[in-house]
């Protein structure tokens, strides 16, 4: 990381232009390193001013497009744009990008100034003007009062704005975010995500974020693009990926899922009728055809009552856990076993205590 920090600005300039933000396209790109596809034949964009994130698990392509929108990889073929620019081939250098490295990349030996003025002193600003740059976007992510300090008298939370700080400071058109929370605690995580989410909103910033949380990606974005080896499986706003996945991947990856093998009785006026067992339920046809098919069921769509009634699904309480504000059940059903999120919390059911599954009005998606 500290490689491509060093591969980054070196052109000079008495003072630099604000081009504003600007969108970013993708047409038919593809990565290679010898015998292996990175990235395969991928197109999408990016709205200027808009958050988009690149979701997926480890080794999906993520990082590598990302790497390819900062110029630190060169694309083995098709298109980058950024703005109406062409940018295929160009360095790093030549590109009006800046990206947060999941590292940070701070230098040691420099205080949190002169790291957040690292930037447009390599560019060739006075030292008085690069530390007045930094001091005011220092200011904006909550560090006035902190410049003399050197990144090891820092927090983690804190390191990750001065990186923040040392990105927005020659205001690119871009800025990139690679796993930028995966160094935090669990709660300073959604404090930072919140905060990188109203950074880019007040100041209209086009940002590409990589993230393998998807909580992280359904907080923080306007657009989710969810990769699979080297692929786009879909693309969409956060709600459409949840509500309408487009195959198990998606479902199982966005928010949890069971998957379920289900019958599709009838299909009318774009409803079907589907068995899930013994339980009948009306779900959107999604233009499947009458037939066996599969359901994604999310945890906190299925209700648990101790009681039998009409179109239930039975089962046996295999695992209870108490997680302070919900239950994690998991529950034998003629369907398989089932993970379920109660709110119920009074109501411990220890394993091998018979219940009755009813299904939410919305949670149970057939999967295409």
């Amino acid at each position: 990381d500290h490689r491509d920090l060093h591969s980054f600005p070196t052109r000079r300039s008495s003072d630099l232009p604000k081009a504003g933000p600007a969108s970013v396209e993708f047409r038919n790109v593809s990565m290679r390193y010898g015998a292996v596809t990175a990235v395969d034949n991928v197109s999408f964009s990016i709205e200027a001013g808009k958050l988009v994130t690149l979701l997926g698990p480890s080794g999906c392509g993520k990082t590598t497009t990302l790497r390819m929108i900062a110029g630190l990889e060169i694309a083995s073929e098709g298109q980058i744009l950024i703005g109406d620019k062409d940018v295929t081939r160009l360095s790093a250098a030549d590109r009006d990008v800046s990206m947060v490295f999941q590292s940070y990349a701070l230098f040691p030996h420099m205080n949190v100034l002169d790291n957040a003025a690292y930037g447009p002193t390599v560019k060739g600003l006075s030292k008085a003007k690069a530390q007045e740059m930094a001091l005011e976007k220092l200011a904006l992510v909550g560090l006035k009062g902190f410049e003399k300090r050197f990144p090891s008298e820092l927090s983690g939370g804190q390191q990750q704005r001065v990186a923040v700080a040392r990105a927005l400071v020659l205001e690119p058109q871009v800025l990139l975010f690679d796993e930028p929370l995966s160094n935090l605690d669990a709660k300073l995580r959604r404090r930072v995500r919140e905060e990188i989410r109203e950074l880019q909103q007040t100041l209209n910033l086009t940002v590409a974020y990589v993230t393998h949380d998807q909580e992280e990606a359904l907080a923080v974005s306007d657009r989710i693009i969810v990769m699979s080896n080297s692929r786009i499986a879909q693309e969409g706003t956060p709600r459409q990926l949840y509500e309408e996945p487009a195959d198990a991947f998606v479902a199982d990856f966005i928010g949890d899922a069971n998957m379920v093998d289900v019958t599709v009785k009838s299909v009318a006026d774009g409803r079907a009728a589907v068995a899930i067992g013994p339980a009948n339920v009306s779900l959107p046809a999604r233009g499947l055809q009458p037939g066996p098919a599969k359901a994604a069921i999310r945890p906190q769509s299925l209700l648990v009552s101790r009681h039998e009634s009409q179109g239930t699904l039975p089962g046996t309480v295999r695992k209870c856990a108490y997680l302070g504000n919900h239950l994690d059940l998991m529950i034998e059903t003629a369907v398989g076993e089932l993970f379920v999120i109660s709110h119920d919390v009074d109501d411990m059911l220890l394993p091998g205590t018979p219940v009755w599954l009813s299904f939410a009005s919305s949670g149970v998606i057939l999967v295409p």
